[in-house]
Parts: C-alpha cells; structure tokens; sequence
C-alpha cells in the first residue's frame, strides 16, 4: 500500500481524560490495537506515515498530546494527568494494547507501564535519558531556564533554548527560524515544559522499569550521537524482559519504513509465537 494515500483513515475522534481533556486520534488498519505516542514537537502528523505502514497489520492509535493538535490542554499539568490520556486511549482500543513512543513519549510510555497501564508490549525509540552525571545536571538547568522563558512569553527563545540543548549549532538554529516549521514548534513551545516534566534530569529510572512486567523494545539510530544511542541498551538492562537495537543508518529523525517492520516483528512476536534471539 501507499502509505501517503490516507483515504482509507477514519474521521479523526475524541476521547476523554478522567480530567476531562479531550483527546484527539485516528484510527486505522485492522488487528491488534498499537498506541503512538510522539516527542517533543510532535503531533499526530509526526507518526502518519509509521500508522499508514503498521495498519495492514494492526489498528492503530495515533493521538494528539495533551496541548498539541486538536486535543485539549487541561491546566496543570501533570505527568499522572498524561498517563492517565494514555489509559483512556487504551480504554478506546478495548481495554489493553500494545504501546509505542518516540523519545520523551517512549519515557512516557514507559513511566505509563510501570504504573500498571494495561498494555501487552511496549517498544521506545530512543528516550533521551542521561547516563552521565554532567549531562543529568545540565538538564536541571535546561529545566529552570525554560521555565522562566515560557513564565515570559518568550516561546520562540524557548523552542531555540531546546534546540541548542538538543545539539544544533546556532547557524542551523537560524535557519530553523526561517523554515515553514518554525510556527508550528513556536505554538508548541508550552508543551516542551510537559516534556521535561517526564523526564526531569533524565536519570535512567532504575527502580520504576524494574517494575515493568511486560516486553521491552529499546530501539535507536546507529548514526544518532552516542548520548541517544546508549540508552536504548541501559533501558533493555533494566527491565526484566528487555531487548535493544540498533537501526543501521538512522538517527533521531528515523524512516518510518525502516521503523515500522521492527515495530510489527516485535509486536506480533508478542501475540504469537516469541521472536528468535
């Protein structure tokens, strides 16, 4: 199939927060029910492509965080607030799934888990947790500096104080802020205080993923700087039924075609029969 011919997607529905936020998705394919949940940035154009590829096999979830898209934004935030959108997706899916996240939505995912979300599998694409001690403490004060930009308005110098963060050189900062994407991440630029209210300093949380009682796929880019490659091997360490791979040739901006046939190997190893060592 095309999969940016998207005809065959049903009308983008709602669901409700416990809190009362409504929760936009789509939903499309036929099988077992996958949820994805998108990073920083994202909304669920982010993931159509890897949706279009997964749906031949399973139905698909792809929804909009809370104070993204369509959804709504219910005030104040609270990561319990964000793991409780995902169990009413998984209400909407019948009452359990299987879970995907990008980045700061894979530590979501995975945080959702440990709580005791009702899913069967959950695969993470590189969640930027910090292994080094100077990387955790530049983080707390990435975390104070972005606070105090939003408290001020000052959305665009929010979107720019990640993208250094992150990496990218002033020169290629300038040019994002010349690019037809700058407006939609400056409207976003609320949601990355939500981002690091999941991750904090971004600590591998040891203690939680040892509580995660389900199958774990870590997955990263073998071209992605070695701070984003590391630990999809520390996360597959920690929880009790843990794998981690490294997709040759791709980095933290991943080709859903080169994603989605690990995803569905995964997941339907996970339905049936487990897949090979």
């Amino acid at each position: 199939m095309d999969p940016t011919h998207l005809d065959h997607m049903d009308p983008t529905d709602t669901v409700w927060s416990p809190d009362g936020t409504p929760l936009a998705y789509e939903r499309t394919g036929e099988g077992p029910p996958v949820i994805l949940v998108g990073g920083a940035f994202c909304t669920r154009e982010t993931h159509r492509e890897l949706a279009a590829l997964l749906a031949p096999r399973f139905t698909v979830f792809n929804y909009d965080r809370r104070g993204r898209g369509a959804s709504g934004n219910t005030l104040p935030y609270a990561v319990g607030r964000e793991v409780e959108d995902l169990a009413a997706l998984v209400g909407a899916a019948g009452g359990t799934a299987l879970l995907y996240g990008l980045s700061s939505g894979g530590a979501l995912a995975l945080e959702a888990v440990a709580g005791g979300l009702p899913v069967t599998a959950v695969a993470v694409y590189e969640p930027p947790y910090a292994l080094e001690a100077e990387r955790r403490a530049g983080n707390v004060r990435y975390g104070e500096r972005l606070a105090a930009l939003l408290a001020d308005e000052r959305r665009a110098d929010a979107v720019e104080l990640f993208l250094a963060r992150i990496g990218m050189p002033p020169s290629a900062i300038d040019r994002f802020r010349l690019s037809p994407m700058w407006p939609g991440m400056v409207a976003l630029a609320h949601t990355l205080a939500y981002d690091h209210a999941v991750l904090g300093d971004a600590a591998l949380p040891v203690e939680r993923l040892a509580s995660v009682g389900v199958p774990v796929l870590a997955v990263c880019g073998g071209d992605s700087p070695t701070w984003l490659r590391a630990p999809a091997a520390a996360i597959a360490g920690a929880v009790p039924d843990g794998r981690a791979l490294s997709l040759p040739g791709q980095t933290h901006e991943f080709s859903a075609r080169a994603l989605a046939p690990v995803l569905a190997g995964f997941f339907e190893g996970r339905q049936g029969p487990p897949l090979p060592p």
